[in-house]
């Protein structure tokens, strides 16, 4: 009760600061968090009133009082309803996903600092939180109850998306009865990234097609570019102009339903 107390403050604050569509140009998210199912989706209505055009959602499993369990099981499945009845983007952005109590088990009691870089953690926990979420998605079961359901995984990178795809692929080759139809074709059509500058960009596009690739910045943070739309100089050499312009805003405008950015293309 107190965790979607505090959420929704924040959202209140933002909208009153913000708005969440300031003037068709900046589109604040609020955030959902979902341990009481019921709550989730009566903040999620209350956002929708209020004109958001994507709601962020902690790429993690959900606290609750009897511990931990995936957002995948079907006792979520009215909030995700209430997602897609809604037409609304997830997105779920690279944050404190809560495992630092695993590599606790390595280094002993540590925290999570901002701006601290933790090279142990890196290697062994890195793309680990976007990975199991995804892999929740698809192997719980959402995606395949859910088809029309858009999630964009945003600053989590995306050298990581061809090793998944290979894993999942395989996994499904190993055991299909497990999956309600393709896990592979379900994460291409529900899932959208933003990778990294420095990421392998030709390999991703190759992976999951230049339509599910969204361009973003975090400048100043380290992930960013000192000029972000620089960006298009990272993308490979001889892409299509359509598909430039649709990494570099189309894609997202499209999965947003807001109106894409002018000059785009160039």
């Amino acid at each position: 009760d107190l965790t979607h107390a505090a959420i929704h403050a924040l959202n209140e604050w933002m909208y009153e600061t913000w708005t969440f569509n300031y003037e068709d140009r900046i589109f604040a998210t609020p955030v959902i968090t979902l341990p009481i199912v019921e709550k989730a989706i009566e903040e999620l209505e209350w956002c929708v009133e209020r004109g958001a055009k994507t709601v962020l959602i902690r790429p993690a499993p959900v606290p609750g009082l009897r511990g931990s369990r995936s957002f995948g099981y079907p006792e979520f499945d009215p909030f995700w309803r209430a997602v897609v009845d809604a037409d609304i983007l997830v997105s779920m952005h690279s944050s404190d996903s809560g495992y630092t109590r695993y590599t606790n088990d390595w280094t002993g009691p540590t925290e999570m600092l901002p701006f601290k870089l933790d090279s142990f953690r890196y290697m062994t926990g890195g793309h680990r939180p976007v990975q199991d979420t995804m892999a929740a998605f698809v192997c719980h079961g959402v995606f395949a109850r859910f088809p029309e359901l858009r999630v964009a995984s945003i600053e989590a990178g995306g050298e990581w998306i061809p090793h998944f795809v290979e894993h999942l692929g395989d996994t499904y080759k190993k055991m299909p009865n497990a999956f309600d139809g393709d896990p592979v074709e379900q994460f291409m059509q529900n899932v959208w990234v933003s990778p990294f500058h420095e990421d392998d960009l030709g390999e991703i596009i190759d992976t999951i097609g230049a339509e599910h690739v969204l361009f973003g910045s975090d400048w100043p943070h380290p992930e960013g570019l000192a000029e972000p739309c620089s960006y298009v100089d990272h993308l490979p050499a001889g892409l299509p102009d359509a598909d430039v312009a649709n990494i570099m805003g189309g894609n997202l405008a499209r999965i947003m339903k807001v109106d894409a950015p002018v000059g785009a293309a160039s």
